[in-house]
């Protein structure tokens, strides 16, 4: 089957060897996969992952053919947890010690033809949901999972540091909630976008002084959105890490005592409240999608730094 592998040498292959799932996971022949910035940051050694990459897609169950699932189109959380840890039973899979995540840790992803992966992972995608929307199911979980983690009201004023496709998802999150929510970006020409998603959320390319805000959330993508998130939230506000690097913070902590900052890791959300929000049109994706590729120029477009906002992979031809 075709795929996207890295092992220290990003390559697109053609024969790489198709998934053969145990009794217990499901096979998926891939429709659609979803370019995230964690792909890129894999592809420059984070997680020292190898084999295929991809975390994001959507998809139809093509076997066991006992599954209940077979013949629909699904989604799928990355999380694959042992199940019987301390961790699995406190409810924490997420972080079970032994985990594989798909397409970054120790499990093959999505940027190939066939992707397996538990059937209790799986989620049906509702039929009036396009494929093109479905493959947004993964990181709009993400994002969800900031209110998940961290109460914001509707008095609240919240920035989001980053004016990628996470930080746009992320701003119509938090704008879902009532608060006055401002994306401090790099693009002038993103404002298009906001108004085409058709949420209230402002966008600037340069964030007002004060520390006046209650929430910031950094989906920067870079190593300085986490101190400008910082440097944005009130004495006793609340900072969200979304970003992650291949590489190392540089922070000063003293402001993180003095003003009694929360700073709060945030990682994977949760699916069927993401998918119903797609399927409500109150989160809007569309206007998100920068291109669909083929797969034979993944490699490029990771190596470029994905220019633009969602890179959408087309597996179906």
């Amino acid at each position: 089957m075709r795929a996207i592998t890295y092992d220290g040498i990003l390559k697109y292959v053609d024969d790489y060897p198709d998934p053969a799932p145990d009794q217990d996971n499901a096979l998926i022949r891939v429709k659609y996969a979803g370019i995230c910035d964690t792909d890129v940051q894999i592809a420059r050694g984070y997680m020292d992952f190898t084999g295929v990459l991809g975390h994001e897609f959507v998809g139809t169950v093509v076997g066991p053919l006992g599954t209940e699932l077979l013949g629909r189109r699904v989604v799928g959380e990355i999380n694959c947890p042992c199940g019987e840890c301390e961790l699995c039973r406190r409810g924490l899979g997420k972080h079970c010690r032994s985990r594989t995540v798909l397409g970054i840790a120790g499990r093959d992803g999505c940027f190939a033809d066939y992707v397996d992966l538990p059937e209790t992972n799986l989620h049906a995608v509702p039929d009036s949901v396009s494929d093109e929307a479905a493959v947004f199911t993964e990181p709009l979980a993400a994002a969800l999972n900031v209110l998940q983690e961290t109460h914001v009201r509707s008095e609240d004023r919240a920035a989001v540091v980053g004016d990628g496709k996470l930080g746009i998802l992320a701003a119509q999150v938090l704008a879902v909630t009532g608060a006055d929510v401002t994306i401090i970006g790099r693009h002038a020409e993103r404002a298009g976008v906001i108004d085409a998603v058709g949420s209230p959320i402002t966008i600037v390319t340069e964030a007002e002084t004060g520390n006046n805000y209650d929430v910031a959330v950094d989906a920067s993508g870079s190593a300085d959105g986490l101190p400008t998130a910082v440097g944005l939230v009130r004495p006793g506000g609340t900072v969200v890490m979304k970003t992650t690097v291949a590489g190392e913070h540089a922070l000063d902590l003293a402001p993180l005592v003095v003003d009694e900052i929360k700073l709060v890791g945030n990682r994977c959300g949760p699916f069927e409240p993401a998918l119903r929000l797609i399927e409500s049109g109150f989160i809007s994706t569309e206007p998100l999608i920068e291109r669909i590729i083929k797969p034979r120029e993944v490699v490029e477009t990771l190596e470029s730094g994905v220019p633009g906002l969602k890179y959408v992979v087309d597996f179906s031809t």
